[in-house]
């Protein structure tokens, strides 16, 4: 067993206080970088970060910004299906009655980031964040249709579009934590996954409400409404702009890809972003800036290399940041000043997960603590 991995077991036989911090709805307040994090290795020279013989495998972590209960009678149980594999569970009503505690929740799904040594660099969270990221990146604020809300990739329809290939995988390391917590709707516990990764991997505090119900597939989303990798800023805007963010908010949501890596038979694209890709940092900002980039020569669609190692990718949507003036002086910054970068971030990205959910306005705000903060 490695040191990375053994430090992991030991860190989830440790007893944890169940506790959830909920916040007046009150003004946002700057996030503080987790800086202790101890499960993580953050370095950009060539060839450092954690090594391992893990297989690079599953591709759920790809592209991470851009893509490429019926009753059942006098009993008193009910059903939920996973619409992946059809399989049945069954739920006692009392179970689907009982209160949620979020923070528990949030802790099972901790719990599986570090799981399986043989995932994409030994983390699921690169891919959970694509989960929350995907299901959210739908939304379109004219029609308000798509968004956080509703979980319609759960249905073959959108399960099947190109751009959520690998998620399956997500979406499958989730059920379990479902099945233990029934009465959460698979909205809110795949946004619940999207902050587990952000946060677990050093990110910022991200601030988190529930609320989000699950729909039919009568409200599956068309095909085409995330971002296309192979475009560049006028397709961005677009896309964006629909959703109700602006270049600031783009630049620090692209931010993300500090994390995870492409896959050729996901998306088409190969390859990490940066040197450390299951650490939350400011590094993607850094190597835009900072590394000569070539078009990579193979026969895969247009990406580009370091011209230095060869080993990190950029795809023609990442460079758009730094030919457009109006994204690239937000590049300048967050490559500077990754304070400001961990608030913009987590601002954005409490945005993503709300858009399109029909809050009450009586929701807490739930700011969730990290496993490691628990076993302190």
């Amino acid at each position: 067993m490695s040191f990375r991995s053994a430090i992991a077991v030991a860190a989830r036989r440790t007893p944890f206080a169940l506790q959830q911090r909920v916040a007046p709805r009150a003004p946002i307040v700057a996030s503080t970088i987790n800086r202790g994090v101890f499960r993580r290795f953050a370095s950009t020279e060539p060839g450092a970060g954690p090594q391992t013989d893990a297989k690079q495998g599953g591709g759920g972590g790809s592209a991470l910004l851009f893509v490429v209960l019926a009753a059942a009678g006098a009993g008193g149980y009910y059903y939920y299906s996973t619409l992946d594999d059809k399989a049945q569970t069954k739920v006692s009503a009392a179970a689907l009655n009982k209160p949620l505690n979020y923070q528990e929740v949030y802790n099972e799904v901790a719990k599986l980031v570090d799981s399986n040594p043989d995932y994409d660099d030994g983390s699921y969270g690169p891919v959970l964040i694509r989960l929350a990221w995907h299901a959210a990146g739908t939304y379109d604020q004219h029609s308000n249709t798509g968004g956080s809300n509703g979980a319609t990739m759960r249905f073959p329809k959108e399960g099947a579009h190109g751009a959520n290939a690998g998620l399956k995988v997500a979406r499958d390391l989730l059920e379990p934590v479902k099945g233990k917590f029934p009465q959460i709707s698979y909205s809110d516990l795949w946004s619940i996954g999207g902050v587990v990764g952000v946060q677990e991997l050093g990110g910022p505090k991200i601030k988190w409400r529930p609320g989000r119900v699950d729909n039919t597939e009568d409200f599956t989303t068309p095909d085409g409404r995330l971002p296309d990798a192979s475009r560049t800023q006028d397709h961005i805007r677009d896309v964006f702009y629909r959703m109700g963010f602006n270049d600031q908010e783009i630049v620090a949501l692209a931010g993300a890809h500090a994390l995870g890596r492409c896959h050729a038979d996901r998306s088409g694209f190969d390859g990490p972003w940066t040197r450390s890709p299951t650490t939350f940092s400011n590094d993607y900002f850094k190597r835009l800036l900072e590394e000569k980039w070539v078009e990579r020569k193979w026969k895969g669609p247009k990406q580009f290399a370091d011209k230095a190692t060869g080993d990190l990718m950029m795809l023609p949507a990442d460079l758009a940041f730094v030919k457009d003036r109006a994204f690239k002086k937000y590049v300048d910054l967050y490559a500077k000043d990754d304070q400001k970068f961990y608030d913009d971030f987590a601002l954005a990205f409490q945005k993503l997960e709300e858009l399109g959910v029909p809050f009450k306005g009586t929701e807490p705000v739930i700011v969730f603590k990290t496993l490691d903060e628990q076993s302190a």
